[in-house]
């Protein structure tokens, strides 16, 4: 019966927002997007988007009930059904939607060092979109247990430079072996790193690879989407998120 409900109301919703948007383009029912985006919870399974590029998002309709926790980030399958209404820029149909694994950054402490480990980890993409940090990257799973991935303001080093933030992108295997490749997806909280009386900072953020280390300069705009590692579309991956935490 719920099921039902659910299919019902989705059908009303395409048939009035299809009857009231004439001036709308016309946006094919057959065509869908996949984005990054943030989930604003609105209530109980009511909830707006906000893509990296700033975009809004009204889900008029959807193809499965949702309720995101507060400053959660998602992958979103989508598709538009009209323009700007009502404060947002498109009212969609979410076709699927899940989640990423969304984090704090932490300090890196003498008491909590071998709790974050320092195993190796390979980046694939890194970049900053809606006062977030996305990386996508590799690491080798062994299947023992999900492995610990973080970002750590490390108290123990010295700053590269004054007005650079330095973070380490940190991996624990907890010792497991080196079995197989997985592709992980990972988006941290950048705004408590903002600077009262400025509008960007600048982050040096370290990784630990198989081969080398490696520094990643990236900048952080205040509310702003900014891809500073690549210019190359980064591609939506299907990632494996029980492996890790």
């Amino acid at each position: 019966m719920r099921t039902f409900v659910w299919t019902l109301c989705t059908v009303i919703a395409l048939l009035l927002i299809s009857s009231c948007d004439k001036k709308d383009k016309n946006y094919s029912l057959g065509e869908f997007r996949i984005n990054i985006a943030t989930a604003i919870p609105k209530g109980e399974n009511i909830y707006s988007l906000i893509l990296d590029d700033g975009t809004t998002l009204w889900p008029a309709a959807s193809e499965r009930k949702y309720q995101p926790a507060t400053n959660q980030r998602v992958f979103v399958n989508y598709t538009i059904l009209s323009d700007a209404k009502d404060g947002y820029d498109h009212f969609v149909k979410v076709n699927d939607i899940w989640n990423i694994l969304t984090k704090d950054i932490i300090k890196l402490t003498a008491q909590n060092e071998d709790s974050i480990g320092n195993d190796p980890v390979e980046v694939n993409y890194i970049w900053v979109g809606n006062d977030y940090l996305n990386i996508d990257f590799m690491f080798n799973y062994g299947g023992v247990r999900p492995h610990a991935i973080n970002l750590v303001k490390n108290t123990l080093s010295t700053a590269t430079a004054p007005d650079v933030i330095d973070l380490e992108f940190r991996h624990n295997a907890y010792r497991s072996s080196r079995s197989k490749f997985y592709e992980g997806f990972v988006c941290f909280d950048l705004k408590p790193l903002r600077v009262a009386g400025t509008d960007s900072v600048k982050l040096a953020i370290k990784v630990k690879t198989l081969n080398e280390t490696k520094t990643y300069n990236v900048v952080y705009r205040y509310n702003s989407a900014i891809r500073s590692s690549t210019t190359e579309e980064v591609p939506i991956p299907i990632v494996a998120s029980k492996e890790y935490y």
